[in-house]
């Protein structure tokens, strides 16, 4: 990622603060993987933003980079002129996040020679960005040094919020079919997708189903899904012709995406697939979702979007489940289930098999292609976004919890959650509304996530 630098300093504090500091944090920077932008020493006093005329120089810099730009992060080496560094962010116009980090003083360098105050001018820093109306981000300690694992740490959620803002940010999501007509539950507003920057574009399955159908079976593009199918999962048992409709329904699917430049989908399944052509879409969207390419079940986009922020923010796969069983009596724990087309990193063991539930109304033959395994333990985030029309909002829910190694019998890809106060996040789902579908990441993004919300300007609960 490409981050811009703004050195904060006042003329009266020490300015060789500034300049150690400046390059301490292009050295944090560097360290996580990063590259960074600033002023130089030749440009303003040490490469830092003192005055109006500071401000201008830093925000030309990086409006010349504007497209490249992930974040900007505010260091204050010592007080900084807070004035200063508002109007910088404000001249560059970029609507990207911003994180305000200051530098501890030394207790035994208080002298007017080291005395930095960045505790105190962190506060007046903030205080004129939000009279501004400039969102921004904070470490997790008021004061960090830039060379600390602490602040590594704070630079990798930081990074994430960028990835999540930036990755929504025009994002296009496939919507293959129509909506089951069972699942009032997972409605949404295009609209209020579109307000916030987010395009559906909408493919009737008809069309999917007729492109399948004028696909010789020997086609390259079959046969290289195929061969990615085997790779990617066992098919012992599984009769040849259902292997070949997963892998034409895959080439054509991911072909109208490279052609509609849609990053992420969301398919009807239930029932339409499975009676019109004869497999579930299980595998197909797994692998996708494998590829960070996130799929959901059902239709459902905006669960789909919660898949998709945490597979930014964490860089690993994620599935959309059902809140779908209590487990037992333990008050704190629920089965989290899906029939299934999980990625194959939740899963310790998984393999294709038919999907018990829909064989019983279409025929077992009719239902190959789904991904059957136990979920592995870790930790994870979960996270809901739901579209309110009454309101004109978006909003949604996000908490941390782990998967668990209890025992769990059952079919499709199932585990056991263990969430801290579970039953007062299911009245908070109850009682606002919210959809039985929740996306979840084996991560501990939720920092991120809800960060990444204030920036959205979505409504997020944090369950505690």
């Amino acid at each position: 990622m490409l981050f811009g630098i703004i050195v904060g300093s006042r003329g009266f504090f020490p300015a060789h603060l500034a300049a150690t500091g400046r390059q301490h944090m292009i050295d944090a920077i560097e360290k996580a993987g990063h590259k960074s932008i600033v002023l130089g020493p030749d440009e303003t006093e040490h490469g830092a933003v003192q005055s109006f005329s500071d401000a201008k120089a830093c925000a030309a810099l990086f409006k010349k980079h504007g497209d490249e730009i992930d974040g900007i992060i505010v260091t204050l080496p010592n007080f900084g002129e807070e004035r200063a560094i508002a109007d910088a962010l404000r001249l560059t116009g970029l609507k990207v996040p911003v994180l305000i980090q200051a530098t501890p003083d030394d207790p035994e360098k208080m002298s007017i020679q080291w005395r930095r105050d960045s505790f105190c001018g962190k506060m007046s820093a903030c205080n004129n960005l939000r009279q501004y109306g400039i969102q921004y981000s904070l470490t997790k300690s008021h004061c960090v040094d830039p060379l600390s694992d602490e602040f590594q740490a704070d630079l990798e959620t930081f990074s994430a919020t960028c990835r999540v803002t930036g990755g929504l940010r025009g994002l296009r999501i496939g919507a293959i079919g129509a909506r089951p007509q069972a699942f009032n539950t997972v409605r949404y507003s295009e609209k209020l997708l579109e307000a916030a920057g987010i395009s559906v574009i909408t493919l009737d399955l008809s069309e999917i189903l007729g492109r399948v159908s004028r696909l010789d079976d020997n086609a390259p593009m079959v046969v290289e899904k195929i061969e990615a199918i085997k790779g990617y999962i066992s098919v012992e048992g599984v009769p040849h012709p259902a292997i070949l409709k997963q892998a034409k329904l895959a080439a054509v699917t991911e072909e109208w995406m490279r052609e509609a430049d849609v990053t992420i989908s969301a398919v009807q399944c239930w029932t339409s697939i499975e009676e019109n052509f004869g497999v579930v879409p299980c595998t197909m969207m797994s692998m996708m979702s494998s590829k960070l390419m996130s799929s959901a079940c059902e239709v459902d986009v905006c669960g789909l979007i919660g898949m998709h922020m945490l597979a930014l923010a964490s860089g690993t796969p994620s599935a959309l489940l059902d809140w779908n069983n209590n487990y037992g009596g333990a008050a704190n724990k629920a089965v989290c289930f899906h029939c299934s087309n999980l990625p194959k990193e939740f899963f310790k063991d998984y393999r294709m098999d038919f999907q018990e539930i829909i064989a019983g109304t279409v025929g077992k033959e009719n239902t190959y292609g789904t991904i059957d395994g136990s979920i592995k333990a870790g930790e994870m985030t979960y996270i809901r976004i739901s579209t309110d029309d009454a309101t004109g909002r978006i909003r949604g829910y996000v908490g941390e919890g782990k998967f668990t190694d209890d025992p769990l019998e059952t079919f499709g890809g199932a585990g056991v959650v263990e969430i801290p106060n579970m039953q007062r996040l299911l009245h908070h789902i109850c009682e606002n509304g919210f959809e039985h579908h929740v996306a979840a990441n084996f991560s501990s993004a939720g920092d991120a996530i809800v960060d990444a919300s204030r920036y959205l300007g979505w409504d997020m609960h944090v369950h505690a």
